[in-house]
């Protein structure tokens, strides 16, 4: 009796998360989806009560197979195979380090990361789970004492409010959420019912598909069922799976035969295909090596051929490959898209949502310029924020058939309550100076074939040496939105704003007339790396560095830099900046140089205020200038960022 008051005792005191309680309200949003059934049904376990030795990962986490529980969020379990090809993404969303359920630093919590809107969001939860009949009823691992799955399944879902929300997605959404990376759609159907993604050009080509499988070990690759047929008759419609491996048996069979390996994240195998168990095609084969591919599939795998594959799956989505060092690799190519900036940006009625192409105010759109230094295969995407509406599950579970009339799955529904119509079109210009109505008016070099519902569009081609116009846009005028642009790159790149000055009446004095090219980055001072301290300090050069060109031309050009510090303590450090004229891009700073390195303007002295600007209305920078930010605390560390503004000359 001792034992088990001692034992409560524990239980009180391990953390139980009041932001996302273990209640209905974590599970349900209106009790529209097939888990309104369960209702007053599920309760809450931790895994020390649902299994005697509770792990996080098995020793080989890629061999461990996801598992669908009674939730609809096969998007996001697919997703999840990422991390299992990825020790960097494995890290990056799963900090290592955290106590295991033996440990005595165990307090019951659990900390992951999601990529969200440009930033890694730490999420934390208790690890209390949903369960029926005292097992878990959501996701779970093949190897039922694992416990990595269903605890990210909960983050996830408390960053989207509820279990219920998780319930019908875009596979393509939760791969950039895992990976912060880029997804790829493509449409296996080229007849007419789907003529919306034959428009887009992206109805994938057999020989494109299996040069894209050599890519299985490295990135997620998803297939999705919209519609019931033969093979899938089972499962109903709107289902995703992992496809896991493909085979050229040519040589074998004598023939030209290649086997796709499917995985359904529900866990067993429901497949009706010529390549099931049993099934006529295996007779194709030496029946030794029918054996010996039927003895490879794990429970809830199976096995397809090429022409079973387009013709029973309707789409596929693939994540970019990104390598231990967090860079993306192109789909295309395999390069490593080594460079990558990004911007915020956003539409406002009335002043910069101009709407698609068709219409006149277009230009008014947020306009982008993006600078390419060297020949380079470059990607674009453009990435809107939720508009926060919630799903309308009872309309849009009820009215199936409406639907189906557009072709549209229940996640694309979603998807357009939730998210504007979107393009993407880029322009490239000679220099600066250019006739803008002029410009717009011309075929882009490359856009979106079409305005999306999709969260996130991009556009990758090659783009040789110079100025491009960016503009992204809305199909409709006047719909507001914010938005992410971001740009990976094999080659050097900047990536900066074009827009009026502030209206704010404390700026409009300083900012001459005209619209002004912005650039923000974001930096920040780490002990014993890059706060390098004032210029009284030897160490000064290892301060952080940014470079800031302003070309020449007739007229002059107004600049304006602005240092922000990001003060997580609410205490502001002494601040100041300085800027230096340097001979070329490709100088770097070293002790020598700054020892005796004038700078041409300065920021100081260092002020505890939380921004410090400079401005130089009326002069003209002909060559590369590079802005030093420090701190005269060499110890203290701190996000910051530096802004530049510019005038664009008439």
């Amino acid at each position: 009796m001792l034992g088990e008051k001692k034992q409560l005792t524990v239980k009180r005191d391990l953390y139980a998360d009041p932001t996302f309680p273990a209640n209905d309200t974590s599970i349900y949003f209106n009790y529209c989806t097939p888990l309104a059934q369960f209702r007053g049904e599920i309760s809450w376990l931790r895994p020390q009560e649902i299994c005697s030795t509770p792990r996080l990962f098995s020793d080989k986490p890629q061999d461990v197979q996801v598992k669908q529980g009674i939730l609809g969020d096969c998007w996001f379990l697919c997703a999840c195979i990422a991390l299992q090809k990825s020790k960097y993404l494995l890290n990056k969303v799963i900090p290592p380090g955290q106590p295991s359920w033996t440990d005595e630093s165990y307090q019951g919590c659990f900390t992951c990361r999601v990529w969200q809107f440009g930033h890694w969001v730490e999420v934390t939860i208790d690890d209390r789970l949903p369960c029926l009949g005292g097992k878990l009823c959501f996701s779970q691992c093949q190897t039922e004492d694992l416990f990595w799955l269903p605890l990210l399944e909960k983050a996830y879902a408390k960053l989207h409010g509820s279990y219920e929300q998780l319930w019908a997605g875009q596979v393509a959404d939760a791969l950039v959420d895992l990976t912060g990376g880029i997804a790829e759609r493509w449409t296996l159907k080229d007849s007419g019912r789907n003529m919306e993604k034959e428009r887009t050009g992206m109805v994938l080509e057999k020989t494109v598909f299996r040069r894209l499988m050599n890519l299985k070990e490295q990135c997620v690759i998803s297939c999705s069922v919209l519609n019931s047929r033969q093979g899938a008759s089972e499962l109903g419609e709107f289902h995703a799976f992992i496809v896991i491996d493909m085979l050229n048996l040519s040589k074998v069979s004598g023939k030209e035969i290649f086997l796709l390996r499917i995985r359904n994240p529900w866990g067993r195998r429901c497949w009706k295909g010529p390549w099931c168990e049993g099934g006529q095609g295996w007779s194709q084969l030496d029946p030794v090596v029918a054996s010996e591919l039927l003895s490879q599939i794990q429970e809830g795998e199976f096995w397809v051929d090429e022409e079973e594959f387009f013709r029973e799956f309707d789409e596929i989505t693939m994540g970019f490959p990104i390598n231990e060092e967090g860079q993306l690799q192109s789909l295309l190519t395999e390069k490593v898209l080594f460079h990558s900036q990004n911007l915020f940006g956003s539409w406002v009625r009335g002043q910069s949502a101009g709407g698609c192409r068709n219409n006149s105010s277009f230009p008014t759109n947020p306009k982008f310029w993006l600078r390419v230094c060297e020949k380079s295969e470059v990607c674009i995407a453009l990435l809107q924020k939720h508009r926060k509406y919630s799903p309308d599950w009872a309309g849009r579970i009820q009215n199936l058939t409406h639907l189906a009339e557009e072709n549209l799955s229940l996640a694309e529904g979603i998807q357009r309550k939730n998210y504007q119509a979107v393009g993407l079109h880029v322009w490239k210009v000679e220099k600066k100076r250019f006739n803008l109505p002029k410009t717009l008016s011309a075929p882009p070099v490359v856009g979106t074939v079409c305005h999306s519902y999709d969260r996130e569009v991009h556009v990758c081609c090659d783009l040789s040496p110079g100025y491009y116009l960016v503009v992204p846009s809305t199909f409709l005028k006047d719909e507001v939105g914010r938005f992410l642009l971001r740009v990976f790159s094999t080659g050097r790149i900047s990536l900066s704003e074009i827009k009026p000055p502030p209206t704010d009446a404390t700026f409009c004095e300083e900012f001459p007339a005209g619209e002004w090219e912005t650039v923000q980055l974001q930096g920040c001072w780490k002990n014993g790396q890059s706060a390098g301290g004032s210029r009284n300090f030897p160490s000064f050069h290892i301060n952080p560095c940014f470079p800031l060109s302003i070309p020449a031309g007739p007229g002059k050009s107004s600049v304006k830099v602005t240092l922000r510090q990001h003060c997580q303590d609410s205490k502001c450090r002494p601040i100041g900046f300085h800027i230096f004229q340097v001979p070329n891009s490709n100088w770097k700073p070293h002790t020598s140089s700054f020892l005796h390195l004038e700078p041409l303007v300065s920021c100081v002295p260092h002020c505890y205020s939380q921004e410090e600007t400079h401005s130089e209305p009326g002069d003209t920078w002909t060559s590369i200038a590079r802005g030093l930010l420090y701190n005269c605390d060499e110890k203290v560390i701190w996000n910051s960022q530096l802004s530049f503004w510019e005038t664009l000359k008439s």
